[in-house]
């Protein structure tokens, strides 16, 4: 059933919307894929805070238009379903890739990311981004290393002593 002008135009309005505030976009082509599987991927996006839906390549063309996934437009061909990763760059690459790892009928085909076009073989590398909970606590852990040598430098000294002062005990002894 054809869309009228009006749902079209809310389309490209809520896409547009999602568009605007996301951290990067991935097309994938989803045909042969069943009813549940569709359910089963989209429910792992919602659980991931990624936007997923299946528009008309004209209405995701001007949907993205002044967007950050502007450069997606001209290789937005066939059926084509688009995430936009809304918690953290590389949520929506990671939901599809590991989706297409259980399914081969989904194709991951282009991804964007600040503007810059990625390839299907470069999504990976988004995709291996690190969560922001992940990104937290690696910097946490470069912070506190200092601190931890500092602390151990310090316990150095009295050990240094003892062990010294064991050594000289030792040698009267002999």
């Amino acid at each position: 059933m054809a869309l009228t002008l009006a749902e079209k135009k809310a389309v490209v309005a809520e896409v547009a919307a999602v568009a605007a505030e996301s951290h990067s976009a991935v097309a994938a082509e989803y045909s042969g894929l069943s009813v549940t599987e569709m359910t089963d991927l989209r429910n792992k996006a919602r659980e991931d805070q990624v936007y997923l839906r299946v528009v008309k390549n004209t209405l995701a063309r001007r949907a993205i238009e002044g967007t950050n996934f502007e450069c997606m437009q001209e290789v937005l061909e066939g059926p084509l379903l688009i995430a936009f990763s809304q918690a953290d760059p590389g949520s929506a690459a990671r939901v599809l890739r590991d989706f297409s790892k259980e399914h081969d009928k989904l194709v991951l085909k282009v991804g964007a990311i600040s503007g810059q076009l990625l390839a299907s073989s470069e999504i990976d590398r988004l995709a291996n981004l690190p969560t922001k909970d992940q990104a937290i606590s690696m910097l946490m852990s470069v912070m506190l290393a200092p601190v931890g040598k500092l602390a151990r430098t310090f316990n150095e000294v009295p050990g240094k002593l003892v062990r010294t002062l064991d050594a000289v005990r030792v040698s009267k002894t002999a």
